[in-house]
């Protein structure tokens, strides 16, 4: 597959382009992206789903600007998928052929089950593994439905359901009704939800109404991918967001004044749908149709999903801002070692091993920023780039490992700040800060291979080795830990 990817998405609304870059076999990040709200729907509904002239040059001018981009970056491969317009429009082939003639760009209209599908394995992918969830993706025009567990990903759905659509056909006329019963009849091909337990939200509308809540909520964390929250405060905030009856009002919901003429009808969608499923939990997708094509190309060796025990994020962050892997790799086996150790003692579930185990593995990625600040680079790389996989409250944990790891204990400030996504009881991050920080010190002479060995007992850590470790005995004196009864002695 090409170093740097193009993904091209046509909806009904907009127009985006992502481009990828990969730093190593699976591993990639997104090196731009590009929207423009084309709305190559706009009046298409009333026509019959004729696509007029005039939304039409609109997206052909996008696309030849979305080329230049492309080009600028050197993207040795551009995949352009077109979705629910131009797949309704009885004169796309006009519009399809004007693109592949002008801009030498060949555009790929694929079905609405294809479309569901490619949005779920994103989800699948890149989001926490989910059980029992349905993804949900509103888009213009159509509105896509794919029911996942772990890694699979069946009965893909897209139905007759859009913001744009919904608008033209009834918003405009101010009839409601006719919406919320052209919305059930549409909800009833849904197949068996009963088992359901997880809304997996897809798209822009999706995002728009989940940042709102992010907002309102005070949330202490700026990142909507992985966005979890309750169906209570979800259908709260639907509630409200449909009985506003102005845009000042939709501004007070945190609405943006660009979503102000489509997010109506799709919280309606949303709304009717949270009346016919039982569902506890909610959660915000910032991936979709874009990332499923390109996993699609990227796995399409692997049935479209990642190694076992493989994350891209971690992959990458380590590709791109840990150049000295030996010794992440030494962090990450002793800080293991250690916590399978002390596990017992310091009352810590196996859970935490692995979360301790990638903080130490990432830890020196902010020394390639800056060394006398590494611990703050490392703590804000982690945080924004450590983007797939992973839940809020584990991406919180990392990073604040990282950030007071080698120095000193997690302030009490900093677990206020963020206590609803660390855990409840500060002794957990204490304990496996301190086992971060303690690897660390262990470590201080940098050994080609880890030259000691380790025995705990009755909250002794004994380490024997035929060097002196004389850096290490002065660091480790220096660590604070909140067990008093906890030592280490060193003998050779």
């Amino acid at each position: 597959m090409a170093k740097r990817v193009a993904i091209i998405d046509i909806g009904s609304n907009s127009v985006r382009m992502v481009v990828y870059e990969k730093t190593s076999r699976y591993a990639f990040h997104l090196l731009h992206e590009e929207k423009s709200k084309v709305r190559i729907s706009q009046n298409a509904y009333k026509h019959n789903g004729e696509l007029q002239e005039t939304p039409m040059q609109r997206t052909f001018d996008a696309l030849s600007d979305f080329l230049s981009i492309a080009n600028s970056f050197k993207v040795r491969k551009i995949l352009c998928v077109a979705t629910s317009a131009l797949r309704d429009a009885p004169n796309k082939q006009e519009f399809l052929q004007r693109v592949k003639h002008k801009l030498k760009l060949n555009i790929k209209v694929i079905s609405g089950e294809k479309e569901a599908y490619f949005g779920a394995i994103a989800c699948a992918n890149l989001l926490p593994k989910q059980t029992s969830a349905l993804s949900i993706d509103i888009g213009g025009g159509s509105t896509e439905f794919a029911f996942i567990n772990e890694d699979s990903v069946t009965d893909t759905l897209s139905l007759k359901l859009g913001t744009v659509r919904l608008k033209e056909l009834f918003f405009d006329k101010d009839d409601i009704d006719g919406a919320v019963a052209y919305i059930d009849s549409e909800l009833d091909k849904l197949p068996d939800t009963s088992k359901l337990t997880t809304l997996i939200g897809i798209g822009g509308t999706f995002r728009a109404i989940s940042n709102a809540i992010l907002k309102e909520s005070l949330y202490p964390l700026n990142k909507l991918h992985a966005f979890e929250y309750n169906s209570n405060t979800f259908k709260d905030y639907l509630k409200r967001l449909l009985q506003t009856k102005s845009d000042e009002e939709l501004l007070a919901l945190f609405i943006k004044s660009n979503r102000f003429d489509v997010i109506k009808p799709g919280a309606l969608i949303l709304q009717r749908l949270m009346k016919k499923i039982a569902i506890s939990k909610i959660i915000t997708s910032g991936v979709g149709v874009r990332e499923g094509v390109y996993l699609s190309d990227l796995l399409r060796n692997s049935r479209h999903k990642f190694p076992q025990n493989y994350n891209t994020s971690v992959r990458y962050i380590l590709d791109s801002y840990v150049q000295d892997k030996t010794f992440s790799n030494h962090l990450a086996l002793l800080s293991k070692k250690i916590f399978t150790l002390t596990s017992e003692y310091f009352n810590l579930d196996t859970e935490y091993k692995r979360i301790l185990t990638i903080a130490a593995k990432l830890y020196p990625a902010g020394s390639n920023v800056h060394f006398y600040s590494q611990n703050k680079h490392s703590y804000y790389i982690i945080q924004s780039a450590l983007e797939y996989g992973f839940s809020h409250h584990n991406i919180m944990l990392i990073s604040t490992l990282t950030k007071y790891a080698k120095n000193k204990l997690p302030s009490d400030t900093h677990l206020q700040l963020y206590a609803k996504l660390l855990p409840d009881n500060a002794h957990i991050t204490h304990s496996l800060s301190y086992i971060l920080s303690l690897s660390i010190a262990l470590l201080s002479h940098r050994p080609r291979n880890i030259d000691f060995e380790m025995e705990f007992e009755k909250g002794i850590l004994k380490i024997s080795s035929k060097e002196k470790l004389y850096l290490s005995q002065h660091a480790v004196a220096k660590l604070e830990c909140r067990d008093q009864h906890f030592n280490v002695i060193f003998s050779s």
